[in-house]
């Protein structure tokens, strides 16, 4: 298999084009539903469920468990959150991430969404340009979502075709053995992804599409949770000025 700078180049764009949608989408969100989502977070973590059930909810919201980590960080340092009603807050931010996952592997791969993402940014565009602050938020939104799903587009695009090169298959199947040794190398090389790309769902997409072109389920399964522990990078960073 052929597989030289200029891809290498070509999927690392890919990448950067479904991180930049998500980061346009993310950001449009929290613009949108920030200040309410602090007050739900403030108001539901009476107990451990509501606190797991509201870390959830906000991450899944707005699709981003790096911005309800910083933001329960800030609360438990500012005294307002103790360190036990954070820790359900932060597990169900966990749970809330993967909505991504699911949104990709769900629509990504059986709509065809980046048909329709020039008719959703021709909605979003004029949105930019109104007076009012929350419709220009929303009109980000769409345009984030949009350009999320052209990036999955371009993305499936440039991962190598694994499934048409049996050298590569066989490569990669003997490090799909069931050797503790094998697992913790792929459980590495998900976490050093997550923090270089510093987005677990990004890292989870890349890792989705690659199993579609041939990755065995147990590599992926390994990578997945080197991506759950590589996005705990963010709360440390956050944490140490607190």
């Amino acid at each position: 298999m052929e597989f030289g700078f200029f891809d290498a180049l070509k999927l690392i764009g890919a990448l950067g084009f479904f991180i930049f949608g998500m980061k346009v989408m993310s950001e449009g969100l929290q613009q949108v539903a920030g200040s309410k989502m602090r007050q739900v977070l403030r108001a539901m973590t009476n107990n451990r469920f509501t606190g797991v059930a509201t870390g959830f909810l906000i991450t899944a919201i707005l699709q981003s468990s790096s911005a309800t980590t910083v933001m329960t960080v800030s609360f438990v340092n500012a005294g307002l959150l103790s360190l036990i009603e954070s820790a359900g807050v932060m597990m169900g931010a966990n749970i809330g991430t993967t909505i991504t996952g699911w949104l990709v592997s769900l629509v990504g791969f059986k709509v065809k969404i980046a048909n329709y993402a020039l008719p959703i940014i021709a909605v979003g565009a004029p949105m930019l340009f109104l007076r009012n602050a929350k419709t220009k938020r929303w009109g980000e939104t769409l345009i984030g979502f949009a350009l999320l799903f052209l990036g999955l587009s371009e993305l499936k695009d440039a991962v190598p075709d694994i499934k048409n090169n049996p050298e590569v298959l066989t490569f990669l199947n003997t490090f799909a053995e069931p050797t503790f040794l094998n697992r913790l190398f792929f459980v590495f090389i998900g976490t050093v992804l997550t923090i270089v790309v510093q987005s677990s769902s990004a890292a989870m997409t890349l890792t989705i599409v690659l199993t579609t072109q041939g990755l065995p389920l147990e590599i992926a399964a390994a990578m997945v949770l080197g991506e759950n522990i590589g996005t705990t990078i963010t709360a440390e960073l956050a944490s140490l000025v607190a």
